[in-house]
């Protein structure tokens, strides 16, 4: 099995899309909503000041994606960059693909001169909570909020 990464460009819009309803599916209650979804990717796609995007392939076929999106953090003293998303379809999963692409991502943010990584994780997800954890990620004492402000 080769693992492999290749850059998104907007003609990986489709399969993207695809992947993003499945990982919606699979980490969401609210039903996909694809339009503003789609614009959301071509955003981060087209502006890699905002983000970076990859295809996850395993022996040439696509099978999951990686949203990786960048800001200033000043506890940091540098650019944070944070683990949007990861989706490995589920025939792929429990292989090291997983693994393999904290290991990509953690290699290009140090080519990048990004000062530290995050992401965040469903309680109801242990088997991802535990990979990160391996992989040095620590729980802060912390408390994540949101409040959506668009119109």
């Amino acid at each position: 099995m080769s693992i492999s990464f290749k850059k998104a460009e907007p003609s990986d819009l489709p399969v993207l899309m695809r992947f993003m309803q499945e990982f919606h599916e699979f980490d969401h209650a609210d039903p996909f909503d694809e339009v503003p979804a789609k614009r959301a990717m071509e955003k981060v796609i087209s502006d890699e000041r905002v983000g970076l995007v990859w295809l996850i392939k395993s022996s040439g076929e696509d099978v999951g994606y990686l949203v990786l999106t960048l800001h200033y953090r000043l506890e940091s003293r540098g650019t944070c960059a944070n683990l949007d998303e990861l989706f490995i379809n589920e025939a792929n999963r429990g292989q090291g693909i997983g693994r393999k692409a904290m290991e990509f991502l953690e290699d290009t943010c140090k080519e990048r001169g990004v000062a530290a990584m995050q992401l965040e994780v469903k309680k109801d997800n242990p088997e991802a909570a535990s990979l990160y954890e391996k992989l040095g990620f620590e729980k802060l004492d912390r408390d994540f909020l949101l409040k959506d402000i668009a119109t």
